[in-house]
């Protein structure tokens, strides 16, 4: 069989939304180029999950100005056309105006020479408003508001009888509520309810899609809120602008929209604008565990214990938490942490490593789980270096039989007290530090391990007793008791 040029690029166009994508962008934008980042990669893989039906329910939140209307809405519409030009789609957003200019976006690539070239999509000739129009086979596109009025339309094919999947259009909500409207308790409600009793109902079968992209701006949003009443129902894909690479650096998402320092200034404008809109972690306004930390600019010169406090990963999804510090008189100096929740092959060398560089002369672990295997390797770790500081170090592991939050509570003015940061700590370690941050006095929080290593610290703080704290010493990897 030969094959026609024709055919093999109509092949690649639809067998990736983001081949799909750069090309028609490419064409539509007098031959600029689409620059690829990694989450349109991400937002790529989703999307084509949608087209093949392995994707029923999809959040996406990401930074605003990062493509996501680009891929997700205008070139994600003409792709489901091209796919079957019957399928139906209703788009929404915040602004009525924003969704109509997507909505010629997409008819202006259906009627595309290049994309005529390529597929039989033809509008009706009476599809001339921008709310709705039609294909002569059958489809359409409906858009208007998230608060609007969604009548005598559906998204979606009725679906096949033999249960057989065929894409047949989807529900895309891009940016359902204003950004500065988002911390007004009235209007994310109208948005909420408005979803539930209009948008939900507007699908032509349980098999129409439903996506929604969003940057977070607040916890209650549409997307927070979804996941309080379904978490078991959407797919969701979070995109921070900051991620950490396999060696645990920082590195920004995209470069070619924002450095890492660029990132940072956005982060020192506005702290909770950053963590929701850039960072997809939205955290409260009000009832924050700790409302103010302590920081320094140098070291002290007086005498001080060079000491570490290991809280090892209880499960899959928690967090190792290693902090050195230097206990004086004054107060707990922190001068190296190690937070991460990588496997136990990255962080017991890394922990072992921070020791000796820190000169740490006593470690506690938390014994919980595998915490005693995890101090008797990293001891072993340490004595291979030899030398002076890794001869004197001490290591005890210990239980914690006291309730997790009633001691991140009740401690938390001594973390506020006593515990000292780098004036730069929140730069150095900034994963560890939006855990500490963002750490909620009730309700749910994502992680606790480096509030509870804090809560140790100032626990153990001139070595005070514990009666729930039975300790377990450690010498040469020899169990002493």
């Amino acid at each position: 069989m030969e094959y026609r040029s024709d055919d093999l690029l109509r092949s690649w166009l639809l067998a990736d939304s983001l081949n799909f994508t750069r090309y028609f962008f490419h064409s539509q934008n007098n031959g600029k180029r689409f620059v690829v980042g990694r989450h349109h990669r991400l937002i790529c893989d989703k999307l084509n999950d949608v087209l093949r039906g392995k994707v029923k329910r999809l959040l996406i939140n990401i930074a605003p100005r990062y493509s996501k209307t680009e891929i997700a809405v205008k070139n994600f519409i003409a792709m489901g056309f091209a796919i079957n030009p019957a399928a139906k789609f209703i788009h929404l957003s915040y602004s009525g105006l924003l969704a109509l200019d997507n909505s010629v976006a997409v008819k202006n690539i259906i009627n595309s020479q290049e994309y005529q070239n390529l597929f039989d999509v033809q509008i009706g000739r009476s599809s001339d408003t921008k709310t709705r129009w039609d294909t002569y086979q059958g489809g359409g596109l409906y858009a208007t508001s998230s608060l609007g009025q969604v009548t005598g339309f559906g998204a979606g094919s009725v679906g096949n009888e033999d249960n057989r999947f065929e894409f047949g259009g989807a529900i895309i909500i891009d940016d359902p509520i204003k950004p500065d409207m988002a911390l007004n308790d009235n209007a994310r409600e109208s948005v909420n309810q408005h979803f539930e009793t209009t948008i939900r109902n507007r699908v032509n079968s349980r098999e129409t899609p439903i996506i929604i992209i969003m940057q977070r701006l607040h916890e209650h949003d549409l997307c927070g809120y979804l996941q309080e009443i379904e978490p078991n129902e959407w797919e969701v894909l979070s995109i921070p602008c900051i991620y950490y690479d396999e060696e645990g650096n920082e590195q920004p998402l995209w470069p070619f929209k924002h450095s890492l320092d660029e990132l940072r200034k956005i982060e020192a404008a506005n702290q909770y604008v950053f963590d929701t809109q850039y960072m997809q972690n939205p955290q409260p306004l009000e009832g924050l565990m700790y409302s103010t930390l302590r920081t320094y600019e140098t070291l002290p010169m007086e005498p001080g214990i060079r000491k570490n406090y290991t809280d090892t990963a209880d499960t899959g999804s928690d967090f190792l938490c290693s902090i050195c510090y230097l206990e004086t008189k004054v107060g707990m100096y922190v001068t190296d942490v190690l937070y991460t929740d990588k496997p136990m092959e990255f962080t017991e060398p890394k922990t072992a490593e921070m020791l000796l560089k820190n000169q740490t002369t006593f470690v506690k672990v938390e014994s919980n789980n595998g915490g005693r295997g995890f101090a008797r390797n990293v001891e072993r770790s340490v004595r291979y270096a030899g030398g002076t500081a890794a001869n004197r170090m001490r290591f005890v592991t210990f239980s914690q039989g006291l309730n997790k939050n009633v001691r991140i509570f009740s401690h938390s003015a001594e973390v506020q007290n006593l515990i000292f940061f780098p004036s730069d700590w929140e730069r150095r370690w900034s994963q560890f530090a939006r855990a500490v941050k963002g750490y909620r006095k009730v309700g749910k929080n994502a992680h606790d391990d480096a509030p509870d290593v804090l809560t140790g610290m100032v626990e153990n703080y001139h070595n005070g007793a514990n009666d729930a704290i039975k300790p377990t010493v450690y010498k040469y990897g020899i169990e002493r008791k």
